[in-house]
């Protein structure tokens, strides 16, 4: 069996190996406390002054013109958010990441990609605007979500599963409130919310409410409309809500 090369690990693959020498990782984690700080707070720099956001998720595997169409889609419904006043953030790499950083380029808006270090090398795609660059998945997942006000999921693999999971327990547990999550593609995206209905939720382990969490759609345009009539019905609860509040803070006051 070939022995691993260290010089290869990833920052992920070093944080996350078991301990060999207790000591020796004692000192080496805590000093990467100081890595992973570092990373969130050039994240926080690059983005703080970024107009409001959608983070699109999607397989980098997926290329113009391969007959799929999700590449074109992606163009099209992210060149829809851009019309709409809307940065796009992604994580920058190739495929239907590419597709939606060129719909937002393409529509003039702001083009974020945040790249992640893998074992394989992974460059920013060129419509990109800003660009920041993350060692530690979990670090650039906080970006992914921070700056964002809706997600769009295109078709992916593992790690637009895990990227989705993560968002619907954010808004489940209400750690994340008025933020729409789009299931871009019927076809590819139906079987899962089958088995949602047929298994977790009738096993008890869901609500029927937590799956209006979604919405399923193969329509661009779509995608859009809905992410903007959420966000404006949020707006409006807010006001109405700080409205109630100032009311009772009167009349307690008197």
């Amino acid at each position: 069996m070939a022995k691993h090369n260290h010089k290869n690990q990833t920052e992920d693959e070093r944080l996350l190996s078991a301990p060999t020498e207790p000591e020796s990782r004692k000192s080496s984690d805590s000093w990467r406390v100081f890595r992973i700080m570092g990373e969130l707070v050039e994240g926080f720099e690059k983005l703080s002054d970024l107009p409001p956001a959608v983070t699109v998720f999607g397989s980098a595997r997926d290329r113009e013109g391969d007959g799929k169409m999700w590449y074109e889609k992606t163009v099209e419904m992210a060149r829809h958010l851009g019309e709409a006043g809307f940065a796009v953030i992604t994580g920058g790499g190739p495929g239907l990441m590419e597709a939606a950083n060129k719909g937002a380029h393409e529509a003039g808006a702001f083009s974020v990609g945040l790249n992640i270090e893998l074992p394989f090398e992974q460059h920013i795609n060129p419509y990109v605007d800003q660009s920041v660059d993350f060692n530690y998945f979990f670090t650039r997942k906080v970006m992914l979500i921070k700056y964002a006000q809706a997600f769009v999921v295109m078709p992916g693999g593992f790690g637009t599963m895990d990227e989705l999971f993560e968002a619907l327990t954010l808004v489940q547990t209400g750690k994340i409130r008025n933020f729409p999550i789009v299931l871009f593609g019927i076809d590819y995206w139906g079987g899962l919310i089958d088995w949602l209905s047929a298994t977790m939720l009738a096993e008890g382990k869901i609500s029927a409410e937590d799956l209006d969490l979604l919405m399923l759609t193969d329509s661009p345009k779509d995608a859009c409309d809905y992410i903007i009539t959420c966000i404006n019905q949020g707006e409006e609860r807010e006001q109405l809500e700080e409205s109630a509040r100032e009311v009772t803070r009167k009349v307690v006051g008197r």
